[in-house]
C-alpha cells in the first residue's frame, strides 16, 4: 500500500495562471534551460503613437486589384494607433457617404473618391498626396 501517493488534483487542472505562465508558443529560439532561475520574459511591444496630421505623409490612390473590376479609394502611409485610423476612416466614410474599411493601416473607401478624400485630409491638416 505505500506504492500509491496521494495526488492533489488541484495542481493538475489547468487555470488560467498556470496557462499564462506556461506560454511556450510565445518562446521565441528557447527550448530548454538548465539554469533553476532562468525566467523568460517577452520582449514588450512598442506602443506606437499617432504623429501630429502634419507629419503624416499620406498617398490617395484608385484600386481596382481583386475586386471584381470595382474601383475604391485607397489611403496609404498612416502611422498612428488603430484606433486614430478608424476615426479618419470613420470620418471620410461620412464625408464622401459611402462604405469602407480599415486593414493593415490602410483606408479603403468604396469607389472613386479621390477628390474629396484628398479634399478632406486636406482640410483636417494633413499632408497628402493624389496617386
Amino acid at each position: 500500500m505505500g506504492y500509491r501517493e496521494k495526488v492533489n488534483y488541484s495542481d493538475l487542472c489547468l487555470t488560467e495562471s498556470n496557462v499564462m505562465k506556461d506560454n511556450r508558443k510565445n518562446r521565441e529560439g528557447v527550448v530548454y534551460s538548465t539554469n533553476p532561475d532562468f525566467e523568460y520574459s517577452n520582449p514588450e511591444e512598442e506602443k506606437t503613437e499617432t504623429l501630429p496630421p502634419g507629419k503624416q505623409q499620406l498617398k490617395v490612390l484608385l484600386d481596382k486589384k481583386a475586386r471584381a473590376g470595382k474601383q475604391a479609394t485607397l489611403v496609404t502611409g498612416f502611422a498612428g494607433t488603430d484606433e486614430d485610423l478608424e476615426t479618419l476612416a470613420k470620418k471620410l466614410k461620412t464625408k464622401c457617404g459611402v462604405g469602407g474599411s480599415t486593414k493593415d493601416g490602410e483606408i479603403l473607401i468604396q469607389g472613386d473618391f479621390r477628390d474629396k478624400v484628398l479634399q478632406a485630409l486636406v482640410a483636417d491638416g494633413y499632408k497628402a498626396k493624389k496617386i
